[in-house]
């Protein structure tokens, strides 16, 4: 949804054609997040199909130029003013692999967070040498890219307490082992019950 709206928020300045639309897509969020031209039309076709955006003029050089319609402004205004859902529909790759681990009997889960603990912190190390570099350079692309930067700092912080604190839990409670044989219950067919929504955990970070 964010690259959606991102790109109709971008057309509200004013026609794009799709490689312009990418490029300032990339220009506006510091290079964080990369789009394919194809990812760009596939949007486009279904901002079209939604009836927030149309084809304009084509220039000499053969470029469509794509605007934005009234009730795609009223959606990019929607869009601005909502904060963004924050369901924990989101998957956490490392979480997974984490919780999985945990439960398969001979795996060594404390060599596993070790692992991603030394790759977390690699990471942050990394991410904080270019978020220093982002805030010394000037204008306002490098200020968005300073923001990104930042962000994905702090994640990487949070994810770092995170693993520290599964190791704790894990190496303090070994009489409650999460190892799990497999069911013997045979599930019905169809689609599961949904599970509740687990809330984000609300890490403090610096």
């Amino acid at each position: 949804m964010t690259v959606r709206e991102s790109l109709l928020a971008i057309l509200d300045q004013g026609p794009c054609y799709g490689y312009q639309l990418r490029t300032e897509f990339e220009r506006r969020t510091g290079g964080s997040s990369p789009l394919n031209v194809g990812q760009v039309y596939n949007t486009l076709d279904r901002l079209e199909r939604d009836g927030l955006a149309a084809k304009g003029d084509t220039d000499e050089h053969g470029h469509v130029y794509w605007q934005i319609t009234d009730a795609g402004r009223a959606d990019v205004r929607r869009w601005l003013d909502s904060p963004v859902g924050r369901d924990g529909a989101v998957r956490d790759d490392l979480v997974l692999k984490v919780a999985v681990a945990a439960t398969l009997p001979g795996v060594p889960t404390v060599d596993v967070l070790r692992a991603e603990r030394r790759a977390t912190r690699a990471h942050l190390d990394a991410l904080i040498a270019q978020a220093s570099d982002a805030a010394a350079a000037p204008g306002p692309e490098a200020l968005t890219r300073s923001l990104v930067l930042d962000a994905r700092v702090f994640a990487a912080e949070a994810e770092l307490r995170w693993l520290e604190h599964a190791a704790e839990r894990l190496a303090r409670h070994p009489e409650h082992s999460a190892t799990l044989a497999l069911s013997t219950e045979r599930p019905k067919r169809g689609r599961p019950a949904a599970a509740p929504p687990v809330p984000e955990p609300a890490f403090a970070t610096r």
